[in-house]
């Protein structure tokens, strides 16, 4: 009898595929791109514009 593996749950398994080396170039570029959109939206991207 082969031995058996435990169930690992969705959110065990999906931090476990996330957080494998493998995937860091993806995941990184997913915050970055967050952190551009959440920048972008916030009253704080009134500091790119020219002055009037």
């Amino acid at each position: 009898m082969a031995p058996r593996r435990s169930e690992q749950g969705f959110f065990s398994a999906a931090y476990e595929q996330i957080t494998s080396p493998e995937h860091t170039t993806i995941v990184r570029s997913i915050l970055v791109f967050g952190a551009g959109v959440a920048f972008l939206h916030s009253s704080l991207s009134e500091l790119l514009l020219p002055p009037a």
